[in-house]
């Protein structure tokens, strides 16, 4: 994972959405949830800045270019979504 470039994109995937992400809950809603009572405001909005760069830096490779920085370690196939529409999803949860 590219916790240099992307550091909340790091600790969300790393601290919430990992093999232990029934800590937090079942469905990403619930864990969204409770990133954000855990993380400030300014985090959220941050993870999003993150996730529209991390967007706009592959526009024609999202889905290849997600695989090589978090395929090892989550992959949003597993929670029924696109890596399109998974990134969406985040951001409006983040909302």
């Amino acid at each position: 994972m590219s916790s240099i470039r992307y550091p909340k994109m790091y600790q969300l995937f790393g601290a919430y959405l990992n093999e232990d992400s029934d800590l937090w809950g079942d469905t990403l809603p619930e864990i969204i949830f409770c990133y954000k009572r855990d993380c400030p405001r300014e985090s959220h909005l941050e993870l999003i800045r993150e996730i529209n760069s991390f967007i706009s830096e592959h526009p024609e490779d999202l889905d290849t270019a997600f695989e090589i920085d978090y395929g090892p370690d989550f992959s949003p196939k597993l929670w029924g979504y696109t890596t399109t529409s998974f990134l969406e999803e985040l951001k409006r949860l983040l909302s």
